[in-house]
């Protein structure tokens, strides 16, 4: 079979595509034919080794493990012999973020591994599509005191996490300020925002807006910034650790006093947050949004455009179809 691999750390050059023994399952793992994944920015840390904490936990000097992808969606075509839950024919979809080889033609997990079966009604570009975005997003959620009636604003509503995130809060009671592109206004509203504000004509941490939540989904400003924005016990969460990898720490510390505080959203276990994203898209309540779609093939030139920055929610390879 076709898999996607890179041996050391680097720019989408570095990925090739092997032939690689299609995996036996054993006793509790399931074989799964992947017809689609996608490329996201976890995918994107795993492939270049940035930032650098991503070495302590893929291997030092080069990856452990050569296949990368951290997500896929398809249709289970075998099992070991001690599988109770799961049968041949029944579509599934799965993400660790360190990676599961999913940027490949058949994947094999154990059952009681970060597997999801897809809800009825819920095609599998739109299932893999929730996955990394709507996990970390999840994480946002918990680690949010949302009430009704506050102020909440959302940088980044149009990328993975982000408009997972603004779907998430939408019918909570609080009203909802959201950053995009001016091309994106309408999408942004229809997905639950109060007021949108275009981040290319727009400083949002100029406005003169006061928010008791600012929810930095794309992990571009810090909480010097965002400071001013916030009400006097309101809270500044980013998504990533911040230039001086000072967010953990104020996360840490702020909390000791009595004013605006810090949230760093380590991740909750995909048995915590798989159960919650299977139950919006039962609902309907979340559909990821979904850009470009490239064939397996073309892998390289998908990791170009999510690095590129350009991209609005998930980007799809398709492996079988």
């Amino acid at each position: 079979m076709q898999a996607a691999c890179r041996h050391e750390y680097g720019p989408p050059d570095t990925i090739a595509l092997e032939t690689v023994p299609r995996p036996v399952p054993q006793d509790n793992e399931l074989l799964v034919r992947v017809h689609c994944t996608t490329v996201n920015r976890t995918d994107c840390a795993n492939l270049t080794g940035r930032p650098l904490v991503m070495h302590l936990v893929l291997g030092l000097r080069r990856p452990r493990r050569a296949r990368i992808g951290t997500d896929f969606a398809g249709e289970v075509v075998a099992t070991g012999p001690g599988v109770r839950n799961y049968r041949v024919g029944d579509r599934v979809c799965g993400f660790r973020d360190t990676g599961l080889g999913g940027h490949a033609e058949y994947v094999c997990l154990p059952e009681d591994g970060p597997l999801l079966p897809v809800p009825e009604g819920v095609d599998l570009p739109t299932a893999v599509a929730a996955l990394e975005g709507g996990h970390y997003a999840y994480t946002f959620l918990r680690r949010t005191e949302l009430r009704p009636g506050e102020r909440l604003l959302i940088n980044g509503a149009t990328r993975a996490i982000g408009s997972a995130l603004l779907q998430f809060v939408a019918h909570r009671g609080a009203h909802i300020t959201a950053t995009c592109r001016p091309e994106h206004r309408g999408r942004v509203l229809a997905l639950g925002a109060d007021r949108v504000i275009d981040y290319t004509r727009e400083d949002f941490t100029r406005g003169g807006e006061t928010y008791d939540h600012v929810l930095d989904a794309v992990g571009k400003s810090t909480f010097g910034r965002c400071r001013p924005l916030l009400s006097a016990r309101g809270t500044y969460t980013s998504s990533e650790p911040g230039p001086w990898w000072q967010n953990p720490v104020l996360a840490l510390l702020t909390p000791l006093g009595r004013g605006r505080q810090v949230g760093f959203p380590v991740p909750f276990s995909y048995r915590e947050s798989f159960p919650y994203l299977r139950k919006c898209l039962e609902r309907g309540t979340y559909r990821p949004l979904i850009d470009l779609t490239f064939p397996l093939r073309e892998i390289a030139e998908a990791y170009r455009y999510v690095l590129s920055g350009q991209k609005v929610g998930s980007v799809i390879l398709t492996v079988h179809s």
